[in-house]
């Protein structure tokens, strides 16, 4: 066993080397089933992953990037292939995280949607076309929030928010 010491190997030091690499690999495990998860949702067409980065703590920066992949109006824009930056601002917004406005930046995939808490000149229909090819091959949209210029940074993951999904889960009851 792992921690029973039955398999008997040598005891890992906490802050050794091994240590690390044994943090490292079942982090990469969590995060592997975390985001199977989130990509088998019902009816899914992608995975989304928002990454917050600026955070002044790991906590607020988890707490934002839940905010953004949770949010049904964010999740259904996704679907919709429309690159609404409103719908991930305000999902970042009412995280229960203070950050200040100015420091808001948002970007789609490739697409800067928003810098400094303004809105941005941007390619809407190369932007959608990005969330439609994504989707088409249940890929992975990603959404990285910057929120300041702290030390932390968190990630998330979700799925849209399909007409499968209510079809499916309006269709049975519990």
């Amino acid at each position: 066993g792992l921690a029973s010491g039955a398999a008997g190997g040598d005891a890992v030091a906490a802050g050794s080397p091994e240590a690390e690499k044994l943090e490292a690999a079942l982090t990469a495990v969590c995060v592997g089933i975390a985001k199977s998860i989130a990509w088998d949702g019902e009816g899914a067409t992608c995975l989304i992953e928002c990454n917050v980065k600026g955070a002044q703590s790991l906590e607020d920066a988890r707490v934002i990037a839940r905010s953004v992949v949770s949010s049904s109006l964010a999740k259904s824009a996704i679907f919709g292939h429309d690159p609404n930056w409103g719908r991930l601002a305000c999902a970042a917004g009412y995280s229960g995280v203070h950050f200040e406005q100015e420091d808001l930046r948002i970007q789609l995939g490739p697409h800067l949607l928003m810098e400094n808490g303004q809105p941005l000149d941007y390619d809407a229909v190369e932007a959608s076309a990005y969330l439609k090819d994504t989707t088409a091959v249940h890929g992975t949209v990603v959404v990285d929030v910057g929120v300041g210029d702290g030390a932390f940074e968190g990630s998330a993951w979700g799925c849209d928010l399909t007409y499968d999904y209510v079809k499916i889960n309006a269709e049975y009851t519990t």
